[in-house]
């Protein structure tokens, strides 16, 4: 009777019957087996402990049973089943396009065990994986090797070898180390202007670590002459910084990197930053009191980000400009307000950009009127539910008054599915937000605010919201906590087998 093991012992069962009651041994290759570390008997016999299975345990054990009516054998069969284990992978070093690279993985088992390369997030499976035939996978029994073709630098890096079988997994990693020459990286166009400090990055790959050094018109960098040009540097990149003094502090600068691969060098252009094109005045939207300008950025920034536009803006033909500063955005700035406008007037509204530089060219005025003095816009509202959770915090921003200050604000609010409005709130002109509390728990709100001159009422500004769900009470607890283990045994486990007379 066959029986397989996998934990890291197995028992035998050998059931005798006979008359007088039979002993009972057991031998393999014809050889009593002694009990010892290795062997253990029950104290019939009929029970065989091999302890620490190994690969060599597997084969056929004989069960003898013996009385003085005779003698009868029966052999078992044992088979030895064995997790994964990697014998074979090393560390391996090559050159930038090298003709070949091989990657060796060995690996031992019963049964056999599949092997897997993979490097990251890629997995290479069997056979060719590039078009070009550049990466090869090939299996053979217990060896699995990948082949590199004209290595890259890219290709440096960990490599996983991972052998599975029925009885379990193990996964081994190796580095391969790429050598090459240095590769130089970085923005080869670099913009300032006298007096101000700019840095020409030069990044390098390379390995072995490259050396590197500057030059400008064949002369290395900083010199003695140079008093306006230091140099830094840290892992992977060199710092040319510049104080440009004057116009020939402009031009070429070259980098040069060095290692024991070989040598690269790239021109660097260090450009006399201008100030920004003027920006175009798409549209105005005026109102009463104010004006929303609309507008497009400079078609050149004079190589270096703006910073801030600047509107004017003064009555038609006359009077002195007005200005205001506005801060330029990451995501870019499309549109702004003027503030302080007379009714029913025409004005004329210019822009300019601005960045390290200076201010560039105003746009061409852009004329417009006015409205008449009429009833406010309505509010901008954000809102904020408060830690208790069933308040919120209704916060407003005044837009245009219509030419005639605001009196009051009005707010109302109820369920969003309910039919009745909570009493009104009235604030003065100058509140700027309100405090709704004791809302009712995971529900949902509707806000109006209404803005109101002697023109009359705005058109309400409005807001959604929900309430938390009311927060529930932990009971305590006493006593200790448990922690439930769970055990997994890898190794050799056992069938059992039964030896009949």
């Amino acid at each position: 009777m066959p029986q397989r093991a996998w934990a890291s012992q197995v028992v035998l069962a050998c059931d005798a019957d006979g008359y007088p009651a039979p002993t009972v041994t057991w031998a393999r290759d014809d050889v009593i087996l002694e009990a010892g570390d290795k062997y253990s008997f029950n104290e019939d016999g009929s029970e065989m402990t091999i302890a620490d299975v190994q690969k060599v345990d597997e084969g056929d054990y004989t069960c003898i049973a013996k009385n003085k009516a005779g003698q009868k054998e029966e052999e078992v069969s044992l088979r030895v089943f064995v997790k994964p284990k990697i014998t074979f992978l090393e560390n391996q070093t090559a050159s930038e396009l090298e003709e070949l690279v091989i990657l060796t993985c060995e690996a031992t088992g019963d049964p056999t065990p599949s092997i897997v390369w993979s490097s990251g997030h890629r997995i290479f499976s069997e056979g060719e994986q590039s078009l070009d035939g550049n990466v090869v996978v090939r299996s053979d029994a217990r060896v699995s090797s990948l082949t590199l073709k004209y290595v890259q630098f890219t290709d440096a890096g960990e490599y996983l070898c991972t052998a599975r079988n029925p009885i379990g997994t193990d996964a081994q990693s190796m580095h391969l180390e790429i050598r090459y020459s240095p590769k130089i990286h970085g923005s080869v166009t670099v913009y300032t202007w006298e007096g101000n400090p700019a840095n020409i990055s030069c990044e390098v790959l390379a390995h072995p670590a490259a050396s590197v050094m500057w030059f400008r018109d064949g002369q290395q960098l900083p010199s003695s002459n140079t008093t306006n040009v230091k140099m830094h540097s840290a892992p992977g990149v060199s710092y040319l910084e510049v104080s440009p003094e004057s116009q020939n502090d402009f031009g070429s600068y070259n980098c040069t990197a060095t290692n024991a691969m070989g040598t690269e060098s790239r021109e660097f252009l260090l450009i006399q930053a201008d100030v920004p094109s003027a920006p175009s005045i798409d549209r105005v939207e005026p109102y009463s009191s104010t004006a929303l300008v609309e507008f497009d950025e400079p078609d050149s920034s004079g190589g270096v980000p703006v910073l801030r536009y600047k509107a004017e803006w003064r009555p038609k033909s006359h009077g002195s400009w007005v200005q205001r500063v506005y801060e330029a955005k990451d995501g870019g700035l499309s549109q702004i307000t003027i503030t302080g406008l007379k009714p029913e007037t025409h004005y004329e509204v210019k822009m300019s950009a601005i960045n390290g530089k200076g201010e560039g060219e105003s746009s061409t005025p852009h004329v417009f009127k006015t409205e008449p003095v009429r009833e406010p816009n309505a509010p901008k509202l954000e809102g904020t539910l408060q830690p208790t959770g069933n308040s919120l915090k209704v916060n407003w921003i005044k837009q245009d008054d219509g030419g005639s200050p605001i009196t009051h604000y009005l707010v109302r609010y109820k369920p969003k599915h309910g039919s009745e409005w909570k009493p009104e709130i009235r604030l003065p002109n100058g509140s700027e937000y309100v405090v709704l509390s004791g809302l009712d728990w995971n529900t949902e709100y509707d806000v109006y605010v209404v803005a109101e001159n002697l023109q009359g009422k705005s058109l309400p500004a409005s807001l959604s919201f929900r309430t938390s769900p009311e927060p529930t009470a932990i009971p305590a607890t006493l006593g200790s906590s448990s922690v439930t283990c769970t055990l997994i045994l890898v190794g050799l486990s056992v069938l059992t087998g039964f030896l009949l007379s």
